[in-house]
């Protein structure tokens, strides 16, 4: 026995330890393991790296050895060879919308191999699915959920909690620690004074915000004031623009129309645009550094910008459809007429306004700011769960490897003793063509193996679910 195999051996028997103190382990019987599975023989695909002929014991829902293909196991552990298979960790969606769907959303999202999702917009019956899961009332992924979204004056969002002021910014943070808020939320009409007091709130009450560049903020000065994540894309190109100050300059005089602020937000969308055709990769990389510094992240949402930048039509046929709650297609459909392009020049434009976008986000990640996957899952033509997979091939797409999109699709785990038994087993290859996490053969999560038969019979009890009535008031948004 080699010194390695030796310390895997010893830190399984660790393990053993631990689910016995729980009550895994059959009374009195220390070779036998109910409530313990070894995955045998896989390839495992991490952030360490990528090991063949791995063995990974499992019990309850913690992963308590990684060791070789001959790991000794006891009697009674449920074995799963899966040889010529591959393991990943279990996938993240940072950005969705409708877990509040939770007979759609949650099992979509595990069929599908996605273990965590990050709600965007928290409200009280979220923050209690959020613990029934916990509490193991409800199958579902880790949930993690932000606050109702604050916006500023002229918000384009039916709902959201307004701060005119900074002493409203305060109060709103206060609010969503006191409601269960994991992090607050912002969005695009903020003024500065007023993002400048969440963040100092923010820093006081020792929570996070998160969510979309201010219009009034440049990106890098958010950055500066704390904002963890920025979603869709939204102020890079003019952040990395040689016209910068100029545009900016555009964007404060325009006129806005409380009536209709959304024309306002799209004359915003047309100067991004233009900001990407005077891109500085001077100004990419110290804005690249200034982010690093700071801690911020991109979740860039491809998904849901390649939508938005496409004729209205163009992924209404989508089979996934059949898996969405009825009212989602009228929706979905209506919502697209504010935003897509219909003549053949604004096809074209946009068109080439998102690969640009895509050409910035690899060109950040290039320069180690941090990418996140995130879907914008409940707006139009975005799925749940399904949609991860459709978000990783676009970032391939737009430059990274597939080794850097799944660490951005898994928030770079490792699979590693003490670790959540959160894992996905793939038929194919995924660093051969990241298309293969769609090959999915097993989810493992919370205690529980989820294998071909129990993933198809949770999509047939989806596709039902998505038949039947569904609540009057639903929201999403970006």
């Amino acid at each position: 026995m080699t010194d390695t195999t030796r310390r895997e051996v010893l830190g399984w028997l660790a393990g053993l330890g631990v689910a016995a103190g729980a009550g895994l382990l059959a009374p009195g019987r220390a070779d036998a393991s109910a409530g313990v599975t070894a995955l045998r023989g896989v390839t495992l695909v991490d952030s360490a790296g990528v090991r063949s002929g791995t063995t990974i014991v499992l019990a309850g829902d913690e992963v308590v050895a990684v060791g070789s293909r001959d790991l000794p196991l006891p009697r009674g552990c449920a074995v799963l060879d899966l040889a010529g298979r591959y393991v990943i960790p279990g996938l993240w969606d940072m950005h969705v919308h409708g877990a509040f769907l939770d007979r759609i959303t949650l099992p979509l999202c595990l069929v599908n191999g996605v273990t965590g999702i990050r709600e965007m917009w928290g409200f009280p019956p979220i923050y209690e699915l959020r613990g029934r899961i916990e509490r193991g009332e409800v199958l579902g992924p880790r949930l993690v959920v932000g606050s109702s979204i604050i916006d500023g004056p002229h918000s384009t969002l039916p709902g959201a909690l307004i701060a005119g002021t900074p002493d409203e910014g305060r109060q709103a943070v206060r609010d969503a620690q006191a409601q269960g808020a994991d992090f607050v939320k912002v969005y695009s009409y903020l003024d500065r004074p007023t993002l400048a007091a969440i963040a100092d709130e923010c820093a006081r009450q020792a929570i996070t915000f998160a969510g979309h560049c201010s219009n009034h903020v440049a990106l890098g000065d958010a950055s500066d004031l704390g904002q963890r994540t920025f979603e869709h894309v939204y102020g890079l190109p003019l952040a990395t623009s040689t016209r910068e100050a100029q545009l900016r300059q555009a964007i404060a005089d325009l006129p806005l129309d409380p009536a209709n602020s959304f024309a306002w937000f799209k004359q915003v969308l047309e100067l991004e645009r233009q900001a990407t055709l005077s891109h500085s990769r001077g100004k990419a990389v110290r804005l690249a550094n200034r982010l690093r510094r700071n801690g911020s992240a991109l979740c860039p949402t491809l998904v849901a910008m390649r939508v938005y930048s496409s004729p209205a039509d163009a992924f209404s046929d989508d089979a996934r459809m059949k898996y969405m709650p009825a009212f989602y297609r009228d929706y979905w459909r209506d919502s697209l007429e504010n935003w897509a392009p219909v003549t053949p020049r604004e096809i074209r434009d946009q068109a080439e306004f998102f690969r640009r976008r895509q050409d910035q986000v690899a060109e950040m990640h290039a320069h180690g700011v941090e990418v996140l996957v995130g879907t914008d899952a409940g707006n139009p033509y975005s799925f749940s769960g399904f949609s991860v997979h459709d978000e990783l091939h676009l970032l391939v797409e737009a430059g990274l490897s597939p080794g850097d999109a799944l660490k951005s699709g898994t928030r770079n785990a490792a699979v590693q003793p003490g670790a959540p038994a959160n894992l996905v087993v793939l038929d194919g290859d995924p660093l051969a063509d990241i298309r293969n996490t769609r090959r999915i053969h097993t989810v493992l999560t919370r205690g529980r193996v989820l294998g071909p038969a129990e993933r198809q019979r949770m999509l047939d009890e989806v596709e039902k679910a998505a038949r039947e009535p569904m609540p009057p008031a639903v929201t999403t948004c970006c």
